[in-house]
């Protein structure tokens, strides 16, 4: 650990030292606030971005730095190459529970770049490949991710009309830390443009082979239900058809595994009061799980759940436009998202896996003077679970229930199937660079207030259990109000 963090410190050291024009540089990203909440919440308004980035994320910093080891020579093909590494986590002393602990930072990627080798105009890669084509500002969210979790070597030719990118990596230890197995990911993306206009889309495979022998390689314990493996009855039953035989549980047997994502994009601007706008659409089949764990009697038995877990799919659609409504007087961004989420494998349980959801997000900034600005911003999103109740709306809604009647073994988890939620934030921004809803760096004086369907819909530490010992108490809370003192800067 002492040497994670001196390689940290290091990293970061030698970054905020770097002279640009020694052919080095840095860049970076931070964000922190103050947001005292006088109704128990832990510094955000709502539990996720889906209700718009703001006000719903909380500290984090990043830091690039990039060496030049031969810097490129503008007009010819004579070789380059550079070393690039990024340190990031979510950590900042006093703004967080993690107290700035280097433990919630990390070296996220490491790589080198290297240009005009082997063929002209292509640009290698070797190392972390994460790659993405643009994405939505006001939910934080990518739908163009692709390598995320890929160590390898990928091809790029990027010029003025066309961008292109072949690669193919690793991501067995970033997908199985616990336990490492080879997941190939092959992909590739493409992007046209034609003036203000550009196209766009690629794809990832995760191939994970079969591998006789190996604990750690993808397995499936045969004859296993999936309503007794989420109520973890699966060794249960079999013990009390099979009474003594606790030795010879079903033993594994290998297969492999198989996801993907593919994705598409547009992008357009320069039209009338657009600045620009973006529309991207992804469908993803997520890599199947590995294993879990029942304790019986006191003793610990692996479940090998590939077979349980392999058909879990997303489409996710996502929209942005920024636009001019009023030259050098105001801004707007429009965004939404749509989710569609099912896993085949289950139809029986309440699952992040098998929803829908959809949301819009509006945010103005109207520029009072150059540097001084109001923000003003309001979002509405839905989220429906497919397999029955997964919220809790009142105090005293049940955990379990069937039909709205308590269920100790029930496979739902509250009393409504729908959660509503809207907000509204507002304040003063800073802009010391100027106008620019997106300009950074943005010091913000802001209030936000969100109403809920579901109760405590928020982070906090409430005790919400129902048992009559409870010493705390329950407390019926749909509104959410904050205020938050915050800061955002790129460098």
């Amino acid at each position: 650990m002492k040497s994670a963090r001196a390689l940290i410190v290091g990293i970061l050291a030698l970054g905020l030292a770097t002279d640009a024009s020694a052919g080095a540089g840095v860049g970076g990203y931070f964000r922190v606030a103050a947001r005292p909440d006088l109704q128990g919440g832990q510094g955000s308004l709502g539990y996720w971005n889906l209700y718009g980035r703001l006000m719903n994320e909380g500290s984090y910093g990043m830091v690039d730095l990039r060496v030049g080891l031969v810097e490129p020579r503008p007009g010819t093909h004579d070789s380059w190459t550079s070393v690039h590494a990024r340190v990031e986590g979510g950590s900042i002393a006093g703004a967080d529970g993690g107290g700035g602990s280097l433990a919630d930072w990390k070296l996220s990627e490491f790589y080198v770049k290297a240009g005009n080798v082997l063929i002209p105009g292509v640009e290698w890669r070797v190392g972390t490949l994460y790659y993405y084509q643009g994405d939505l500002g006001l939910y934080d969210f990518r739908p163009s991710n692709l390598f995320h979790e890929s160590v390898g070597v990928s091809g790029r030719i990027d010029n003025e009309h066309l961008e292109l990118i072949l690669g193919i990596g690793d991501a067995g230890f970033a997908m199985r830390p616990d336990g490492y197995n080879t997941i190939l990911t092959p992909g590739g993306a493409l992007r046209l443009r034609f003036g203000r206009l550009e196209l766009g889309g690629g794809g990832q495979a995760y191939i994970e082979p079969k591998v006789t022998g190996k604990p750690t390689a993808p397995h499936v314990t045969p004859g296993m239900n999936y309503e007794d493996w989420v109520r973890g009855e699966v060794v249960q039953r079999y013990l009390e058809e099979n009474p003594g035989l606790e030795s010879q549980f079903t033993a594994p047997e290998p297969t492999s595994a198989l996801s993907w994502r593919v994705f598409g994009y547009l992008g357009f601007g320069g039209v009338g009061p657009i600045i620009w706008s973006n529309t991207w659409v992804n469908r993803v089949l997520l890599h199947p799980d590995a294993r879990s764990v029942e304790v019986v009697n006191g003793r610990s038995y692996d479940l090998f759940v590939t077979e349980l877990t392999d058909e879990r799919y997303q489409l996710n659609i996502g929209h942005e436009t920024q636009l001019r409504v009023v030259p050098d007087r105001l801004d707007a961004v429009w965004g939404w998202v749509y989710g569609d989420y099912s896993d085949k494998d289950n139809d029986v349980a309440p699952s992040d896996h098998d929803r829908l959801f959809y949301s819009t997000v509006l945010r103005g900034q109207l520029y009072m003077t150059e540097t001084v600005h109001l923000l003003a911003e309001g979002s509405v999103a839905r989220e429906v679970s497919r397999n029955g109740n997964a919220y809790r709306d009142h105090q005293d809604s049940i955990f379990k229930s069937a039909d709205g009647i308590s269920d100790t073994d029930g496979l739902e988890w509250g009393d409504d199937d729908t959660r509503d939620t809207w907000q509204a934030k507002g304040g003063v921004v800073l802009n010391p660079l100027g106008r620019g809803v997106f300009t950074r760096p943005s010091l913000r004086l802001l209030y936000g207030v969100q109403h809920s369907t579901q109760n405590n819909a928020f982070g906090n530490a409430f005790v919400d259990s129902l048992d009559a010992q409870n010493d705390f108490g329950n407390v019926e809370r749909h509104w959410h109000h904050l205020a938050s003192l915050e800061t955002e800067v790129w460098f």
